[in-house]
């Protein structure tokens, strides 16, 4: 009678057969699919999960920042030249 390997003896098997830049993309697969199980958000597709990560790097929390900083000086230029300008006119 043949011997049944069980899931995770055929996923030991699998990587033993991989090299060391492979596992970690396995590793890092993992990591991603463990940081949405803790955030209780399952995207719908594979798309979704590279947006979701992407979109929680570093690089584009600060240009999120720098965007957020940009939209308030304007503001604040708007403001400070409709004052200059309700100034001259009540002069």
């Amino acid at each position: 009678m043949a011997k049944s390997v069980t899931q995770r003896q055929f996923l030991a098997l699998k990587l033993d057969s991989l090299s060391e830049s492979e596992v970690q993309e396995v590793l890092d697969y993992i990591a991603i699919m463990e940081s949405m199980r803790r955030s209780q958000t399952v995207p719908s597709i594979w798309e979704d999960e590279v947006l979701s990560v992407l979109a929680d790097a570093r690089e584009n929390r600060r240009a999120r920042q720098a965007f957020e900083w940009e939209a308030v000086r304007r503001k604040a230029e708007r403001r400070a030249a409709a004052k200059a300008t309700a100034g001259n006119l009540n002069a």
